[in-house]
């Protein structure tokens, strides 16, 4: 194992924490976004999407990719061959698209509040969690496929 890799590590979890904080938080605003009737909730769930979107998410977004890449360049001698890590390679991939989509509706609410109903925003807030878990039973469990 490189000197660094464990800061590496260290600072992969701080983002990944920070940026699922805002995957879970975000659509959790759009259900009460899409909910609201009047244009001053509306204006202030605009600038808290966008200040949690543009400000916290996404940084944190970009700093999880880089020290993810970061230990995944210090150990490819190692990880190269563990199949659990390409398929969470996938999965973050996937949750990186998510993330984008995100942004995709945050960008609809500010024309159309009552465009996309907050039920499906309540079932929008789920995929996250399911993410979550199988990166970390792969990760913790680490199986040989």
């Amino acid at each position: 194992m490189t000197a660094y890799f464990l800061w590496f590590k260290a600072f992969h979890l701080i983002a990944m924490v920070c940026w699922f904080a805002g995957l879970f938080y975000l659509p959790r605003l759009f259900v009460y976004h899409a909910m609201s009737e009047d244009r001053i909730s509306q204006q202030r769930f605009e600038i808290m999407e966008r200040k949690l979107y543009r400000g916290i998410m996404t940084p944190a977004m970009i700093l999880t990719w880089i020290f993810g890449l970061a230990m995944l360049t210090s150990q490819w001698a190692v990880l190269q061959h563990q199949h659990w890590l390409h398929l969470k390679l996938t999965l973050v991939l996937v949750l990186s698209a998510y993330h984008g989509m995100a942004g995709m509706y945050r960008k609809r609410l500010l024309h159309n509040p009552t465009g996309t109903s907050h039920v499906f925003f309540r079932w929008f807030n789920e995929f996250p969690v399911m993410i979550l878990i199988a990166i970390c039973l792969l990760v913790v469990l680490k199986p040989q496929f």
